[in-house]
Order: structure tokens, then C-alpha cells, then sequence
């Protein structure tokens, strides 16, 4: 029987990547988001279940939890890809409301915590992957909330991979590095594609030379969704060109 995933976070750039990476790999997908039109063109592509729900209301993803045992009697990996940062976060220091940083530690720690609860209790043995963040790992100006949530996103992985373990169910992350989207677009790029004071300094900090393509977080992803990942458990893969390696040396 075909394995069944769902990807939170599916109408986002990375999201989608994902949900495009699983379905090429034989998976049925399930893609979660807040808005419905943003999802309908992607799920008619792979014959996917459109899930409409918000990764912090728990009624509405056990409706979407509901919809998708009702439609394929099983869910074998859940893709926690919803998450990002808000523009109030990302201000001076000293200026920074207390609410702002709440908002960021909801949308990307509370936005990992409550799906997995709920989709993971329908689960029999599969695999759940996180998504993290180079932030994680290195202090990276103006994203000290996000930092902080991937960080506790990275923490949280690896207790529920301690504690689902006995029921067959692999938890691990990836922790990009800096992919080009739609929230961090004008930090990295300007008006004519070229990169930014900040998106220079940050190709200067990656071996690799360059920007991340999605589809490149998307193959890590399917990869530790596979059984080719089946003793990995607990791991954080960081998929940034090098980027946390280097020392700037």
C-alpha cells in the first residue's frame, strides 16, 4: 500500500519543494496550510489532499487528521515544515517586544510541538522530520527569536525520538542554510537579483559558494522519510553548503 505523508507549512516555498519531493517518491501528500487556494494547484499535481488548518489550532488539525484517515486509512510521515519569522522580531535589541519573539517561538516551536501530537498518535511506526535552521547553530543578526525557536525545534527532535522509538517512529531534522523564499528574498536579493551587503556575507560564509536550491532541502528530506534512513533517529542534517562548518578562517 502507498506510504501517506503530511507536509505542514505545503504553501510555502520549501513546503512545497518537499510535498513535490515526496510525491515523486511515491508518497500520497497530504498538504496542510492555512489557506486553501495557495494549496488547490500543488495538490491537483500529485492528486493530494488539501488540508486546511493552522499548525496552532488543535480542533482544526484534528479535523485534518480525520480527513486524511478517512481518505487513505494511514499516515506514515509528518513533514513539520511550517514556521518563519515576522518582520516585529527582527528590530534592535533593545526595542524588541517581548511579544514579538512570542509570536515566533509559537508559529515555529508550538508549530512543531501540536501537529506532532496530533498526527503522530495515528501513526504506526513511519518517520517525522523537522525543519530547523542554520539560525540554530551560529548567532545570525536580527533573527534572535527565530534562532531560539529552531534551536528548541532541534532539542524537542531529539526528545521525541527518545520517546517514540518504542513505537517505531524515527524523528530527525534538517537545518537549511540559506535558501532563497519569499520572507528573506529582499535580505538576500535586490531589485535586479543580485545579492544584497547581507546576502554577500552570506555566500562569503558558505563553501559551497552559493544560495540553497528548495528541491536541495527537499532530497534530505524524502532521504531521512525513507526506509534508506532506517537507523537514523534523533539526527539534525545540516543541508547549508557548508555554511555551519566554516569558521570564517
Amino acid at each position: 500500500m502507498d506510504r501517506v505523508a503530511v507536509v505542514t507549512g505545503a504553501s510555502g516555498v520549501l513546503g512545497g519543494a518537499i510535498v513535490d519531493g515526496l510525491a515523486a517518491a511515491g508518497l500520497r501528500v497530504g498538504l496542510l496550510a492555512r489557506r486553501r487556494d495557495r494549496l488547490e494547484a500543488l495538490a491537483a499535481k500529485h492528486d493530494g489532499l488539501v488540508l486546511e488548518a493552522d499548525v496552532l489550532d488543535a480542533a482544526q488539525l484534528e479535523r485534518a487528521r480525520a480527513e486524511v484517515l478517512d481518505t487513505w486509512g494511514r499516515i506514515d510521515v509528518l513533514v513539520n515544515a511550517a514556521g518563519g519569522n515576522v518582520a516585529a522580531a527582527t528590530g534592535s535589541f533593545f526595542e524588541l517586544p517581548l511579544e514579538a519573539i512570542d509570536e515566533v517561538v509559537r508559529l515555529n516551536f508550538h508549530g512543531t510541538v501540536l501537529p506532532t501530537q496530533v498526527f503522530a498518535a495515528a501513526m504506526e511506526r513511519g518517520a517525522i522530520v523537522n525543519v530547523s535552521s542554520a539560525a540554530a547553530h551560529r548567532a545570525l543578526t536580527r533573527v534572535i527569536g527565530y534562532g531560539a525557536a529552531k534551536a528548541a525545534v532541534e532539542n524537542v527532535t531529539r526528545w521525541l525520538a527518545v520517546e517514540l522509538a518504542p513505537r517505531g517512529i524515527r524523528v530527525n531534522a534538517v537545518a537549511p542554510g540559506f535558501v532563497v523564499a519569499e520572507q528573506n528574498r529582499a535580505l538576500l536579493l535586490d531589485e535586479t537579483g543580485a545579492p544584497t551587503a547581507r546576502g554577500e556575507r552570506v555566500l562569503a560564509a558558505t563553501p559551497a559558494g552559493r544560495f540553497g536550491e528548495p528541491h536541495e532541502i527537499a532530497d534530505a528530506v524524502v532521504w531521512l522519510s525513507s526506509e534508506a534512513a532506517s537507523f537514523v533517529t534523533g539526527a539534525v542534517v545540516p543541508v547549508d553548503g557548508g555554511f555551519d562548518a566554516f569558521g570564517g578562517v
